[in-house]
Formats: C-alpha cells, structure tokens, sequence
C-alpha cells in the first residue's frame, strides 16, 4: 500500500500571514512538521504542497520534497488533491491513501499518522479519519481559533464548530474533543471531495470537514494520547516552542 503525506502549506494565511516560515527554536515552523512527519514508517513518501516559493525553496534546501500548487485555493484538501495528481503523473503510479498534515502542527508526533491511519487500514468502509484530542482548559474551550468536534456514539463526527460546543450547561460526561489536523483520505475519496459543492456550513466554520458530512459522509474520529497545538496566531508561538523544547523527538 502506497501512503502519501502532504503538507499544505502557503505564506497568506488570513489569520497569519507568513507563518509557515516563522522560526521556532532556530528552525522554521514547516521545517518542524516535515522531519516529524518522515518519522513514520508507514508514509511512502512526504511533499510539502505550496503555491509560494519561499516555503518551496526551503523545503529543497532541507532535502526534502515540495510540489508548487495554484495560489488559488481556499480549503487545503483542495491544494492536497492538485498536489496529488502532479505527483501521480511525474511518478507513473496511484497511491492508495493520502495523509493531509497541515503545516501550522509543529508538534505533530509520527504515531500520531499511525494512529489516524489506522482507521482506514482496519476498516474498508472509512473513506476520511481525522484525530481527536481533548480539550483541557476553558481557555482553548472559547478559543475560535481551536475547531471543537462532537460525535456519535460510533465515534463518527457530527459537527465541527470554531464555537465552544457542546454546552457545559449540564455538565456533560463526554469528553470535550478539539480537531487535530492530521487527516488520512482514501485517495479516490480525497479527489471526489473537490467535486463537491462547497457548503454553507463549511463556509461559516472554515473547515473543510463540514463539506464532507454536509455532503452525506461520515468522518471517523480516531482519539490520540499525544499533546498537540497548532500554531493559529503569533502567541502561540512560545507555547509550542517550549513544548518542543522538552521534547526528545
């Protein structure tokens, strides 16, 4: 089974622009992500996906792979699926599942890619998985910035919101997940998302999953022990670097 990881990644984020290159512990943050992701064993190979060509040329100064994509996107399973078949065509094969790592998850452990994967490698059915993590502060609980997730009792995701759900008014037993963005596609399934209409939800909370369920698909939510943040505004920054800092990976 060939396992493709990509790494979407470009320089005009809304919320940050140029943060892909912002450097945490003398090392730029997708430099960060891409030696963590090569980590696993079970990726074929690894390729940043970008349309800039400040993040490509780092990349290839580091040894490894990077693909230039269109500045035109808006959802990052977009860049993903034109990153794929570029690949596919220099490379003369299909791959089977395509793991979509963003680049703004410097903490992103390999067992972590194993654990995500292992949805779609224990059960046929699951087109798309994505991990799970809980949430343990009401600070990232209110944050909008961290995409809150409900589920089903088949561990299927119901909704994701940038909106602190579900309500603590009862104070529910469930455990309060937040998205981690390490996400596993079964490649025809990743190619069939980009035909999909965009949707209104998907729109409104910016995420891309929304397009997959408002479509009638089910997201399986795979739990992780791992402690992660993403990097979403310059504050983080420091949180994650010391986070790092302690880390022997």
């Amino acid at each position: 089974m060939k396992i493709l990881a990509l790494i979407p990644a470009r320089m005009g984020s809304s919320r940050y622009p140029g943060k892909p290159m912002e450097p945490i512990a003398g090392k730029p943050m997708i430099g960060h992500v891409y030696e963590q992701v090569i980590k696993c064993n079970l990726v074929t190979d690894t390729v940043v996906a970008t349309c800039d060509d400040e993040i490509f040329d780092y990349v290839h100064s580091i040894g490894g792979q990077s693909v230039m994509t269109s500045i035109n996107h808006e959802r990052a399973s977009d860049r993903c699926a034109e990153a794929l078949l570029c690949l596919e065509e220099k490379a003369g094969f299909k791959y089977d599942i395509i793991v979509m790592i963003q680049g703004d998850e410097p903490m992103t452990h390999p067992d972590m890619i194993e654990e995500a994967l292992s949805a779609l490698l224990e059960d046929d059915n699951v087109k798309v998985s994505n991990l799970i993590a809980e949430i343990t502060s009401e600070e990232e609980f209110q944050d909008e910035n961290c995409i809150k997730v409900v589920c089903d009792l088949s561990s299927n995701a119901l909704y994701f919101s940038r909106q602190p759900i579900p309500t603590l008014k009862h104070e529910p037993s469930t455990t309060i997940g937040k998205q981690v963005c390490v996400i596993p596609f079964r490649r025809d399934f990743l190619l069939d998302y980009t035909k999909l209409q965009p949707t209104p939800l998907e729109v409104a909370e910016s995420v891309d999953m929304m397009r997959v369920l408002e479509h009638g698909y089910k997201v399986k939510m795979v739990p992780t022990n791992h402690v992660s943040y993403a990097v979403d505004v310059p504050s983080d920054l420091k949180k994650v670097e010391e986070a790092i800092m302690r880390d022997d990976l």
